[in-house]
């Protein structure tokens, strides 16, 4: 829990200072920033405890192909557990500029938005098929990003480099692909803040606004599986195993380390 917390609470302040500091305390670039950086510490917290299981959409698509046993499909619960928590705790340290902001009106709609801060919410010009194809192609690339940091067979990044290389990855895709819905691609991410939001003030809007609540959820879900089947595909596949590309080469073999 305390990891899936990490992962949004930089990112949530990050957010709240933009928006509720009317972008006086930081820009696009530091909100992308500030979910980098929880996700690269989120993976130091849990990565010798759970393997760094912070992502419903990967834990879910892990357990399906066989790679996570099923027992292990609760610790949903402690990822949602602790991304609510982060919502909470960002909403308390934030709650007298969230007033000030909105002399106590808390609203989903402009102009004075404030439960954007917590969960995702497409532009106003993005349809709901727009929508789902932003989340679902940002999760492919985030699956994809993963599985090759991770390759050993391939170029795979440097034990203990890999949690600065998924954060640089997460950075990416906000970078290039946030401005549609926010880059949910994960539903540990959105849904818990959602929740949150609508117990605080924000009410049932959160859940009907757009209705759209339900994309941050299912898009992941389809995104991670597609990206898992293309890695296989068109890289796995092609892969030779590291000893044996080794051999061909008649260099020494050298056992490497696994994660």
């Amino acid at each position: 829990m305390q990891s899936t917390a990490k992962i949004p609470v930089f990112g949530l302040s990050s957010v709240a200072q933009v928006v509720l500091g009317r972008e006086d305390f930081g820009q696009h670039l530091s909100i992308n920033l500030g979910f980098g950086i929880d996700v690269t510490l989120g993976i130091h917290v849990a990565g010798g405890i759970s393997g760094a299981h912070l992502n419903a959409a990967i834990t879910l698509t892990y357990c399906i192909l066989g790679n996570l046993p099923w027992r292990k499909l609760p610790a949903l619960i402690g990822q949602f557990l602790g991304s609510f928590t982060a919502a909470a705790t960002i909403f308390g340290l934030y709650y007298d500029a969230l007033y000030n902001y909105t002399k106590g009106n808390f609203t989903v709609m402009r102009p004075i938005a404030t439960a954007s801060i917590f969960s995702t919410y497409p532009a106003p010009y993005v349809s709901l098929l727009g929508g789902f194809f932003t989340e679902f192609t940002a999760t492919v690339m985030l699956l994809l990003g993963i599985l090759i940091i991770h390759d050993k067979k391939n170029n795979g990044a440097l034990k203990g480099m890999q949690a600065l290389f998924t954060g640089i990855l997460v950075l990416g895709i906000g970078l290039g692909m946030g401005m549609n819905t926010g880059y949910a691609i994960n539903p540990s991410r959105d849904l818990p803040p959602r929740v949150f939001t609508a117990i605080a003030g924000w009410g049932m809007d959160v859940f009907t606004a757009g209705h759209h609540w339900w994309v941050p959820l299912t898009a992941p879900i389809l995104g991670s599986l597609a990206g898992v089947l293309i890695h296989k595909l068109f890289i796995d596949f092609h892969n030779q195993p590291v000893l044996e590309s080794e051999n061909e080469k008649g260099q020494p073999v050298v056992e490497t380390s696994t994660l």
